[in-house]
């Protein structure tokens, strides 16, 4: 059967793109290093009709695919099994723009766009797609849909679903869905894009879609301020919002011992503010000019230093510095891999629980496992942090990893829950998390996930062993 079905993605995509030779570490590896698999092949469509051939072969040979956009997902999602028998199906060589409609404020890319690409093609036409995290010059379009990616805007603009007008999918059965709507208000019944957004390749295969696009801001200026406490840092945050409105873009949280890292490993990146308890990063979008926006972004800055909330700042004068604080920001989780491996949790809670959340939760690890050090960052604006966990200093990391991630696991994702929050903001759930998901989702929401799983793929060949 295996031989018949490799002669079959040969003829449809080409015998190049068949691949079943050779180093293919870079498809069947996760980012992290966590989990390694083996393809029965690497498959690289060109097309949508490609992709719907393909997944209709594999479908009539009972094989299952793995979809794969970047491979820079951190739940072990987007890489196969070791058994040898899954189709990896890469939409890399799918990354064409295939129009941009300036006056609907939309444009369409096929699944496999880089999504620096994305951001740039929309510049170049004097407009912006928001949506930006650390990856975006290797993560793609059809990823960040496939896991209703988050980022740094996201108290602005919304997360990838929010981004999103339309979707062309390929069924597990091989036919297209031809959604690619680049309308705002459709109500004809059921959400069907919405349903394959974040449903991490388990339900079909995003292989174009109609993103929203925004007019350039007018100016955008960046801080970083300085601030003695995290309660300081949500009293910042209601103060930015009260004064800056929908002007606020960006928000990051960054402890200590997390800009300490970067400090170690990367000491070539200045760091403009000298160690605090924490740092926050703003950003500002202004549609007026940059003299306006220099007058709301200094008034803020100002107000919050009278009233304690800062204790220092440092406001970016040109692109060039806006960028290096950025770099400052998106250098954390570099720089914790090069401090060991770790485990790692995005989580998400009503911003109003987040401090009463650090300090139980915080306590708990360091009685429970002394001398552990929490490298605490994140997306305080739309209150999703990056709660990690790194093992004691000199301590093995993988021994740490190994031993205590299960107990690990157990304190965050009680305090979690016990705080109305999502053990999964914005990574997903992949293989990672697939089992703490059966745990902690509720039984009827459970039941109806599964539901429509059998629905939509009742052989269980789209990404087998993710989320449900």
């Amino acid at each position: 059967m295996k031989p018949l079905l490799l002669e079959s993605l040969r003829a449809i995509v080409g015998p190049a793109n068949v691949l079943t030779d050779g180093d293919l570490a870079g498809y069947e590896q996760d980012w992290r290093k966590r989990y390694r698999g083996k393809a029965l092949a690497v498959v690289r469509p060109g097309s949508t009709d490609e992709v719907a051939q393909v997944v209709a072969a594999c479908a009539r040979h009972g094989t299952a695919i793995v979809p794969q956009g970047g491979n820079t997902g951190l739940v072990g999602g987007g890489v196969p099994d070791d058994s040898g028998s899954q189709v990896l199906l890469t939409l890399s060589r799918m990354d064409r723009v295939r129009s941009i409609d300036a006056a609907n404020l939309t444009m369409t890319v096929e699944a496999g766009c880089v999504l620096q690409s994305v951001q740039e093609a929309a510049a170049a036409g004097g407009l912006l797609f928001p949506l930006s995290l650390a990856a975006e010059g290797s993560c793609t379009v059809g990823g960040n849909l496939a896991t209703n990616a988050g980022g740094t805007q996201v108290l602005r603009y919304g997360n990838a679903r929010e981004l999103c007008l339309g979707l062309e999918v390929v069924t597990a059965q091989g036919e297209v869905w031809h959604g690619l709507s680049g309308l705002r208000k459709d109500n004809t019944g059921y959400d069907l894009r919405d349903l394959f957004i974040g449903s991490e390749g388990t339900l079909g295969i995003i292989t174009a879609a109609t993103l929203k696009l925004y007019p350039q801001p007018a100016a955008t200026l960046t801080a970083l301020a300085a601030l003695p406490s995290l309660p300081a840092a949500v009293a910042l945050l209601q103060l930015a919002q009260a004064r800056l409105g929908a002007g606020l873009t960006g928000f990051e949280v960054m402890g200590e011992f997390a800009l300490g890292l970067v400090r170690r490993h990367y000491p070539q990146l200045r760091q403009p503010l000298p160690p605090s308890p924490w740092t926050v990063l703003l950003e500002q979008s202004d549609t007026e000019n940059e003299a306006h926006a220099r007058t709301l972004f200094e008034g803020l800055l100002e107000s919050a230093l009278e009233q304690g909330l800062i204790t220092d700042a440092a406001v970016a004068e040109s692109i060039e510095q806006s960028n290096a604080l950025w770099h400052l920001r998106e250098s954390i989780p570099l720089a914790q891999s090069e401090e060991g491996l770790n485990i790692k949790h995005d989580i998400s809670l009503p911003v109003s629980r987040i401090v009463d959340f650090v300090a139980a939760t915080d306590a708990a690890l360091r009685a429970a496992l002394p001398g552990v050090r929490l490298v605490n960052f994140g997306h305080l604006g739309d209150g999703n942090l990056h709660y990690n966990v790194q093992a004691p200093e000199g301590g093995d990391a993988k021994q740490f990893l190994q031993r205590h991630e299960a107990e690990v696991n157990t304190i965050v994702y009680d305090a979690v829950g016990a705080s109305g929050g999502s053990i999964s903001a914005e990574h997903g759930i992949g293989a990672l998390k697939r089992d703490e998901l059966a745990l902690r989702k509720s039984p009827v929401a459970l039941q109806l996930m599964r539901s429509i799983k059998r629905a939509l793929d009742p052989d269980g060949l789209m990404n087998p062993g993710r989320v449900v």
